[in-house]
């Protein structure tokens, strides 16, 4: 174990042996130094963990706990192996590609080795809160995550989401736009569960695509078709979603870190 100290972060870094992945999972810890109460603290689950130094985000949180603003908080960076496109995606639906199909393994990997081995390290029986986060194909699966196990957390924080996947290619003659993107699907078909809180964030240059030619790149519709879902489900735009687009925002860990300051804000702020 590695440990590195910024003025109010401590950075740890473990190597976790994954029965449900068969591989050794590489996870970094970011915490206040100060903090002692694990109870009092908040627990952040992050997918694609080995760009969060890139991203700036020990940076990031210091800026925050040097302003008072930030609550306690353990946020947990989950690196991403060789296989990311098969273990990230929705557990229940591999795309038409047949991507995602560990991501099965990944959900119990989550549930019956990471999670509990924090609780271990930490001495923390519970956290006040649980969210999970990720980047792109990492926030599909932080979202599956947490839609499919509501009763864990609380909120997700969803950057530049993969939601176009689908169970059939865009160029299939029978491929149907509201059918056939699984996410959405997801949500149509599930319950509701009012103590969730979705942040999404999109940037205008995320991608060129424009499949159904209205003019909006496939990101942002897909992630709005998705907001729209929640809608209906009863999710309440001013008080359980925020969207944040950002102009000239690309698919890139640096509109990532633009965005980091306000979704931690968003979901763990004093």
């Amino acid at each position: 174990m590695s440990i590195e100290k910024s003025t109010n972060i401590r950075r740890e870094t473990m190597a976790l042996a994954s029965v449900s992945l068969g591989r050794t999972v590489t996870v970094d810890f970011y915490l206040p130094v100060s903090l002692q109460d694990m109870r009092s603290a908040s627990l952040l689950l992050i997918n694609d963990g080995q760009d969060l130094a890139r991203l700036g985000l020990s940076g990031i949180l210091d800026d925050l706990y040097n302003r008072d603003q930030l609550a306690p908080l353990l946020c947990v960076g989950i690196h991403a192996g060789e296989e990311r496109n098969m273990e990230y995606g929705t557990a229940g639906q591999p795309d038409y590609q047949g991507w995602g199909a560990k991501a099965g393994g990944y959900t119990r990997f989550i549930f019956d080795e990471l999670v509990p081995a924090v609780r271990r390290k930490y001495r923390a029986p519970d956290f006040r809160e649980k969210a999970f986060a990720g980047f792109s194909l990492g926030a599909l699966s932080a979202m599956d995550i947490v839609w499919n196990h509501p009763q864990e957390f609380s909120k997700a924080g969803l950057f530049s989401g993969s939601f176009w996947w689908r169970t059939k290619d865009k160029n299939d003659p029978a491929y149907n736009e509201h059918t056939d993107r699984i996410m959405q699907a997801e949500v149509r078909g599930g319950g509701y569960y009012p103590w969730l809180k979705f942040f999404f964030e999109c940037g205008t240059e995320d991608e060129q695509e424009d499949r159904n030619g209205n003019g909006v790149i496939d990101s942002i519709d897909d992630t709005q078709e998705l907001m729209r879902e929640l809608a209906v489900k009863g999710y309440d735009a001013a008080r359980d979603i925020r969207y944040l687009e950002i102009a000239g925002g690309h698919h890139d860990v640096a509109t990532w870190a633009r965005a980091m300051p306000e979704f931690l804000l968003w979901a763990f702020g004093k």
